[in-house]
């Protein structure tokens, strides 16, 4: 049986056989407006003579689906191309933020986070080597007496050296709702934060302001989470460990979605206190006592569970805990 016009651009976002993310399509899109998705990418005006249609008619359709999130805009090549969206984050995340999204719309896109991410997660975590995004570790944790802090690893030196940058909302804790951190703080740098503006789905906001965001959700144990390449700061995310659509899985199952940072976590035995609150404020489980059978057992940190995000360091109150490098440089991919 061919595939309907849906059927298809599920397809084409690697999410073949999933049931629940042709209905989200045919929620955002007409079939008009999905058979010009699928003759992407292209001008208005080549997209006009693949379909048939007048390029007034085009351009319009066209702006409406970059405003719901299905479209995305390319200068590649000097003139304005409309491209698809390229994969299943990029549907997620924009959709997500199209200002008229219903609640339905939101609540549909949790249940397939719930019903079938899972499983599609397990096949990527097959089939790709590497993880597509990283942690970026708490900057006051890193040892700083024996290593330099490089602007790769720290999301200070990525807000300052920014041209621009603004802020949305957490696109998974806004349809998740499992938990009371705060939404405004997903923030978009450079060309990311242009788009942002540009569809009207965030605010800017100053290097100050964004600084402040990420003090704050350092505060609440939050994780900064950025793409996983050395020269790209296109956003930061501030993930928690239950709304998040990579965290659990990395918890629960152990997926390669996510790579530590370059850092782990180090506890000096002699300045434990053996208070538990390290082993509390970790989200993947990487500490606990020495000798779980002493209630006294200083605390120590499971290496293979160590994603080095450096939160437990932030409240240790004997100052025990420092993040020390364990990876090179090249383990984040140029």
């Amino acid at each position: 049986m061919d595939k309907d016009v849906y059927e298809q651009m599920t397809d084409k976002i690697m999410l073949t056989g999933s049931k629940l993310i042709p209905e989200l399509f045919r929620a955002v899109a007409d079939e008009s407006e999905a058979e010009l998705l699928l003759a992407m990418p292209g001008t208005p005006e080549e997209l006009a003579e693949k379909t048939g249609r007048p390029v007034g008619d085009v351009e319009a359709a066209c702006q409406a689906l970059y405003h719901k999130g299905v479209a995305f805009k390319s200068y590649r090549g000097g003139g304005l191309k409309y491209k698809m969206c390229r994969d299943m984050t990029q549907f997620h995340d924009a959709t997500i933020l199209w200002p008229e999204a219903p609640k339905a719309f939101h609540d549909f896109w949790q249940r397939f986070m719930d019903e079938e991410w899972p499983q599609f997660a397990r096949l990527a975590d097959q089939f790709f080597p590497k993880a597509f995004t990283r942690v970026i570790p708490v900057e006051q944790a890193v040892d700083a007496g024996n290593q330099q802090v490089l602007d790769m690893d720290s999301a200070d030196k990525i807000i300052l050296n920014a041209e621009k940058i603004a802020v949305t909302r957490c696109t998974c804790r806004l349809i998740a709702q499992k938990c009371h951190n705060p939404l405004e703080v997903c923030l978009q740098v450079d060309n990311a934060a242009k788009y942002t503006l540009d569809r009207g789905t965030g605010r800017e906001i100053s290097k100050d302001e964004a600084l402040q965001i990420l003090r704050d959700c350092e505060d609440k144990g939050l994780v900064h989470i950025t793409m996983n390449k050395a020269h790209a700061g296109h956003f930061i995310c501030n993930c928690c460990s239950c709304c998040c659509q990579v965290l659990p899985l990395v918890i629960s199952e152990g997926l390669n979605l996510l790579d530590p940072s370059r850092y782990q976590a180090n506890i000096d035995p002699e300045l434990c206190s053996a208070c538990g609150t390290c082993q509390d404020r970790c989200a993947f489980n990487a500490i606990a006592p020495l000798e779980p059978e002493n209630d006294d057992s200083v605390m120590h940190v499971i290496a293979e569970k160590c994603m080095g995000c450096g939160l437990c360091q932030m409240t240790c109150p004997e100052e025990a805990i420092t993040l020390q490098q364990v990876r090179p440089k090249d383990f984040i991919p140029e």
